[in-house]
């Protein structure tokens, strides 16, 4: 396996998001330190760099995942994989309300968890994103 993604691979990856991280839905132009290619499930786990094993993060996202699969469901205890957006609508388990990303299933909730989505930083950039129109952007919107 090969931790190479070739530019034409992540041009695909970027473009096929829209230029938003799949995940939290920022528009990585609208952040400190862009986008990253993420292995959706790691090297590490036997996960391929391929397109279908790959989405496009800001750094946040993807620094507090890491090669995390999933973590533990507090209400019932058990291994809840992460969010895939190959598989998953965004929709499905979470829901925007103001500047928090709220989890709708399990799912959501070790994803919005492990990743921080609702950390104190992110919040108020994404009320100073709202307040300019920039949160979520035009193409995401639709997702609600």
């Amino acid at each position: 396996m090969s931790r190479y993604i070739s530019e034409s691979l992540r041009e695909f990856v970027k473009n096929r998001a829209g230029g938003i991280c799949e995940y939290c839905l920022i528009n990585i132009e609208d952040t400190y330190f862009g986008g990253e290619i993420d292995h959706i499930i790691s090297l590490k786990h036997k996960g391929k760099t391929e397109s279908e094993n790959l989405a496009y993060s800001c750094q946040p996202c993807n620094r507090n995942k890491g090669s995390d699969l999933g973590s533990i469901a507090e209400k019932t205890g058990t291994l809840i994989r992460f969010f895939n957006p190959r598989i998953d609508l965004w929709s499905d388990h979470f829901i925007l309300k103001q500047a928090k990303i709220s989890p709708l299933t399990e799912i959501g909730e070790v994803t919005e968890q492990i990743f921080e989505f609702n950390e104190t930083e992110r919040i108020h950039e994404r009320k100073g994103l709202i307040e300019i129109g920039h949160y979520p952007s035009e193409s995401k919107k639709k997702s609600f």
